[in-house]
């Protein structure tokens, strides 16, 4: 688990570079080298060299390690271009700057090699010259941000080159887009890759805030007695999203917000929210409990989803002038076992919306209040006792509940006891989502990672929804959404916004 911490400067204003504290002996992986396909792709460029010289910065790379790019031939770099390319990715999108001792160690390790279906030799030969330099027996990791039709091609590579030898490989999402597909692109991966060494990455999985819903449920006797039915009325899970699809129609329109945000962001984050408590904190019991809330889901029924589509996203360049694809979703969702039974777990995500958010609402069931007048109920608006876990990095914990307004008078008003990371603890011992994702990987850890079976079995309870979906609803730009969503949650109503004029 990473320690918990305060938020970065913007990554436009990279923090000078200062010393984090050491890494413990335990927390850095065995020898490695790391092969990024995509290489010169915005995902490498965004997340990921900026995440793996962080990484290097806060000494918890292995202590011998290689970084191979790759990419089609048609995109080769030489190895001094790639070194050019990382360090202008790091210095738009890191958190330090390259420069200094600190950069031209991590830059002395990068290296480039093309590799094409049936012409890898370039890849192969840099592999072979990154192993020699490191010496000993390092192991390979292999990170696939292609485009999702690139995968299997990448996977068979791997395979007729001898590469994939005793090395893991990182998948990104989506894993598939139906059930059929995610078979499919499972068959092909377990052809090379056996179950354990394959890490389906899931950005949301890697931030601090899920590690936390684990210790600020099991390992505090305030909140776990409550986790259940009995005192929990209903559950939100919210991420609406400020950006549209900014130019990525051509992905957007095969895909649609609820392939690409529920099963594979929403989905995960409601399976930690509602497991059981395992029987320890290590990748096997900690995915069985999660498979275990996913095959308790009922199958999605398309009555209660609204799928939206903001307006102007159909003069978008690529996309249909006819499209049906949604960039919204907000839907209901039953868990049949004796802790959730009952309680509706209310999910909602979407482009273009009033703001960008990383919300988890449990509401609290009320307590009889027929002793306070009745003025005094309605002064509090509906909003009872509610546990808020916002997932934006560095994140925070709201506790709402009534208190009493100050004054003659018994009138009950909000209150709240806030936790946030960004005041309670250190910069540099915060990771982002891939940073912790990727050292994770390194140190063969599949805890936050997503498992075959629970893929599969999260696309046959949205099955339903896929052979009959709801015609979208248009929506304002800058709005919550379309028409209909608060009937998707009555008698509650959703968290955000907040009714008291600011968002928590």
């Amino acid at each position: 688990m990473v320690q918990p911490a305060q938020s970065p400067e913007p990554a436009q204003s990279p923090e000078p570079a200062r010393s984090p504290e050491p890494a413990r002996p335990s927390d850095v992986p065995a020898d490695h080298v790391i092969v990024l396909f995509g290489a010169t792709g915005d995902l490498a460029r965004r997340k990921l060299l900026p995440g793996l010289f962080h990484l290097a910065r806060a000494g918890l790379m292995p202590r011998r390690y290689r970084i191979v790019g790759t990419a089609p031939a048609a995109e080769a770099l030489t190895d001094q271009e790639f070194r050019t390319h990382a360090q202008q990715a790091v210095a738009e999108f890191g958190r330090s700057r390259p420069e200094g001792p600190a950069w031209e160690a991590f830059a002395a390790g990068l290296s480039f090699g093309a590799a094409d279906t049936g012409a890898a030799e370039p890849l192969m030969a840099a592999v072979r010259e990154a192993e020699t330099a490191l010496g000993g027996t390092p192991r390979r990791l292999f990170h696939l941000a292609v485009p999702p039709v690139a995968f299997t091609s990448v996977i068979d590579l791997l395979g007729a080159t001898g590469l994939a030898a005793d090395g893991k490989v990182i998948v990104e999402k989506p894993f598939g887009t139906d059930l059929a597909s995610a078979r499919a692109l499972n068959a092909a991966i377990h052809a090379v890759f056996d179950e354990a060494r394959v890490f389906r990455i899931d950005h949301f999985l890697g931030k601090e805030a899920v590690d936390n819903v684990l210790a600020l449920r099991f390992a505090n006797g305030l909140f776990e007695p409550l986790w259940n039915r009995d005192h929990i009325s209903h559950v939100q899970i919210d991420v609406p999203e400020h950006i549209d699809i900014q130019g990525r129609a051509r992905f957007f329109e095969g895909t649609g917000t609820f392939r690409d945000m529920v099963v594979t962001h929403l989905f995960q984050l409601l399976g930690f929210i509602a497991m059981e408590p395992p029987v320890a904190l290590e990748a096997g019991p900690l995915r069985d409990e999660q498979v275990k809330v996913f095959h308790s889901m009922r199958a999605l029924d398309p009555a209660h989803v609204v799928r939206g589509q903001y307006t102007g996203y159909r003069d978008e360049r690529g996309v249909d002038p006819a499209s049906d694809t949604e960039t919204f979703v907000a839907l209901r969702v039953a868990i049949d076992n004796w802790r959730w039974s009952g309680v509706p777990f209310q999910l909602r995500t979407g482009k273009a919306l009033a703001e960008g958010r990383h919300m988890v609402t449990l509401g609290l069931r009320e307590p009889v209040l027929r002793m306070f007048p009745l003025e005094t109920r309605a002064a509090a608006e509906g909003r009872s006792n509610e546990l808020v876990i916002d997932f934006d990095d560095p994140g925070s914990i709201t506790a709402r509940f009534l208190v009493k307004d100050p004054g003659p008078s018994m009138r009950l008003a909000d209150g709240d006891m806030l936790f946030n990371y960004r005041t309670a603890f250190a910069a540099q011992d915060f990771l982002e989502g891939y940073e912790h994702l990727l050292l994770e990987a390194m140190r063969g850890n599949q805890s936050l990672f997503t498992r075959s079976d629970g893929v599969e079995r999260l696309w046959e309870v949205a099955a339903p929804l896929l052979d009959a979906p709801p015609a979208v609803r248009p929506y304002e730009p800058g709005s919550w959404g379309p028409d209909g969503i608060d009937g998707l949650v009555a008698p509650y109503r959703w968290h955000l916004p907040d009714r008291r004029g600011a968002t928590p």
